[in-house]
């Protein structure tokens, strides 16, 4: 019964962190990066609904493939090495898709985009087994 509390826990915290350090990089990134280097792609709001369904899979998907193991093993060092590898794969399947199909798609966009998917979930996942372990 404990792992599933515990897994209840680190899924709202994991969707948490996600979504504020997201909110945060969002707020930036489309200035300097994205508005610059993929001109005349990006909207002027994102579709919220669509965007909420990405929150959502990618928080379940991240919780079933890293959050549940480093749980049993309580390790934090696995959720960052494991979260690092599931962002980097997770968006750099959609940066790279892009690049292989969309004119004018910029590679810089994609090493950004990938190195952030994994930074961004590395993090999301150790502070959510870290918070786990220290308070549960």
């Amino acid at each position: 019964m404990l792992i599933n509390k515990s897994l209840l826990i680190a899924f709202l915290l994991f969707s948490f962190i996600l979504l504020l350090v997201d909110i945060i990089w969002l707020s930036i990134a489309p200035k300097y990066i994205y508005r610059p280097n993929l001109p005349g792609l990006l909207l002027d709001k994102p579709v919220l609904w669509a965007a909420a369904l990405f929150y959502i899979l990618y928080s379940i998907g991240a919780t079933i493939i890293i959050i549940r193991p480093a749980l049993i093993d309580s390790s934090v060092i696995n959720a960052g090495i494991n979260g690092f590898i599931f962002g980097l794969v997770a968006y750099g399947t959609w940066s790279l898709t892009n690049m292989a199909i969309l004119k004018g798609w910029s590679p810089y966009v994609t090493f950004i985009d990938m190195f952030w998917g994994g930074l961004l979930t590395s993090f999301s996942a150790s502070l959510s087994i870290y918070l786990i372990k220290k308070f549960l």
